[in-house]
């Protein structure tokens, strides 16, 4: 059996899995990240990994995920925008000497896409687009199975769209963390709401209260929520008119608040697209949840791998 090595270096986790030529997850090393040891930090943290993973089985090749723009053909890194210490790093040369293997680097949303694509809820589906609501927003695009790029370091940056001319951007309203801060809000003015009480006096995280809020019709979280999803359907809509995907996937970990952001994406994307595109793209949620770029990765390295 040929086994590969994929691996998601996001801004709050790092992944590495050992997996099989059909995707399948087999082993698991995962680590949380701490920003404050930075690029450094996370670099220990995969050869440790490397090390555990990899002692009798030696992958054919490697994938990996990088939460931020890479210049895809050479595995160099542009930038992270959570993380210190990964500007103009050659991530692809040091995994090179580090594990001897055939790689390749790409941006964690694209790989994402390529999950889904090939294993989650966009198999049949052609092109896919995803959607990662995370820490921040990302995006990546697949046609006819294969990873759209465009010039380098980067595409499909989905948070980065401007919502007005003032600067708003998808990923300002739309992230984890945009979520969790306008629940801070909440709080401080409407202490004795229910989503308020749910939340108590915990910081970070916040809006992981919004599914059970919604479930107890909490007039608050509704109000979060359809602000959540007009801004996102907005967003999106952009995407609909210049590609036209036949689906959409909402992923992480916002994607977990279910079908109610689901539908009232799905509702409000409607309204913004134009007519002869109705009824638009199917809208669905991630089947693989967190292992949406650990599978990506999996399927990259057995497709794409190159020595960077």
């Amino acid at each position: 059996m040929e086994l590969y090595l994929g691996i998601e270096i996001g801004g709050t986790k790092l992944q590495l899995v050992m997996g099989d030529e059909a995707g399948k997850i087999l082993e698991r090393r995962k680590f949380g990240v701490e920003p404050g040891e930075g690029a450094e930090g996370i670099r220990q943290q995969i050869e440790q990994g490397i090390s555990e993973l990899t002692p009798n089985n030696k992958p054919q090749a490697v994938g990996v995920g990088f939460g931020g723009p890479v210049d895809w053909k050479t595995g160099r890194i542009c930038r992270s925008h959570q993380i210190e210490g990964w500007s103009g790093f050659d991530l692809g040369g040091w995994l090179r000497k580090l594990t001897g293997r055939l790689l390749v680097v790409d941006n964690d949303a694209n790989v994402a896409a390529l999950g889904e694509a090939k294993h989650g809820a966009g198999v049949g589906f052609d092109p896919v687009f995803y959607v990662t609501l995370g820490s921040g927003v990302g995006g990546g695009l697949v046609v006819n199975g294969t990873i759209y790029h465009g010039a380098s370091p980067g595409e499909s940056e989905i948070g980065h769209v401007r919502l007005d001319r003032g600067g708003t951007t998808v990923e300002s309203q739309c992230s984890g963390w945009a979520v969790d801060a306008k629940i801070r809000e909440l709080r401080a003015r409407e202490p004795n709401g229910p989503l308020a009480r749910l939340v108590g006096e915990s910081v970070g995280s916040e809006a992981t209260h919004l599914p059970i809020a919604l479930q107890h019709e909490d007039p608050a979280a509704k109000q979060i929520l359809e602000t959540l999803a007009q801004d996102l359907a907005f967003g999106l809509s952009h995407v609909t008119h210049l590609f036209h995907p036949e689906i959409i996937i909402l992923g992480g970990g916002l994607s977990g608040i279910g079908e109610p952001l689901r539908a009232a994406v799905e509702k409000a994307h409607r309204d913004f697209i134009m007519e002869a595109f109705l009824p638009g793209p199917s809208i669905a949620l991630s089947m693989l949840g967190e292992d949406a770029v650990p599978v990506g990765a999996l399927q990259l390295a057995k497709r794409n791998p190159h020595f960077t």
